[in-house]
């Protein structure tokens, strides 16, 4: 199948077009998110307020729409890991990081699974924005490390496959509140050093009454 293509149009939009593909796509973001990827695009465009010709004309396929959406997520996550990698506090601003890509690893699950049963290579339409992704994990992941508040034992590789694996473990809790915050505190006690873990039993516990 060839994959959709949802990059920026060889010549450029009018204003009012810009305007129009944007709230489309922020739309689908939130009707994907809250009704999952199944939902029409005329769905879609009735939400926004547009006829589903202007979907169309900006997303030719439903699945260059879920990629656009899919691909917006991840430079967002991206953008956020490089601003946070600046912070005077490491070790908080990696396990805020860490924490909002677990929780929002659900949403971004539906949507690679939905381009992985439409034929789509997922690996690589999103090449490109994960190879980003990866030099601000870095960046935060170093600078954690060096304020000794992560463990020194793991690599950007590791902490992909844990973070690919907290999103799967948060996402089969589902929405129980508080099992899925103490999952989370455990994961990220997990990763911090093995001196400072032993000397915090109590995390995992005492997050969800936060």
């Amino acid at each position: 199948m060839t994959r959709p293509h949802d990059a920026a149009p060889a010549k450029p939009l009018r204003a009012d077009a810009l305007r129009n593909r944007a709230r489309v796509l922020q739309v689908a973001e939130d009707v994907f998110a809250e009704r999952g990827t199944g939902v029409s695009t005329e769905e879609i465009a009735r939400r926004a307020g547009v006829g589903v010709g202007t979907v169309f004309r900006h997303f030719p396929t439903k699945e260059s729409l879920l990629e656009a959406v899919f691909l917006g997520q991840l430079t967002r996550l991206g953008e956020q890991a490089a601003a946070l990698a600046g912070s005077q506090e490491p070790g908080p601003a990696f396990f805020a990081f860490f924490t909002l890509v677990v929780d929002q690893g659900s949403v971004k699950n539906a949507f690679a699974d939905a381009l992985a049963a439409a034929g789509v290579n997922v690996q690589a339409v999103s090449s490109g924005v994960v190879g980003e992704f990866g030099g601000a994990l870095m960046g935060l992941l170093t600078r954690a490390q060096q304020a000794g508040a992560v463990r020194a034992d793991i690599g950007v590789t590791e902490l992909k496959a844990v973070l690919l694996g907290a999103s799967r473990a948060v996402e089969h809790v589902g929405d129980d509140a508080t099992t899925r915050a103490r999952t989370i505190a455990i994961l990220l006690d997990g990763l911090r050093p093995p001196a400072t873990a032993q000397a915090t039993p109590q995390a995992a516990t005492q997050q969800p009454g936060r």
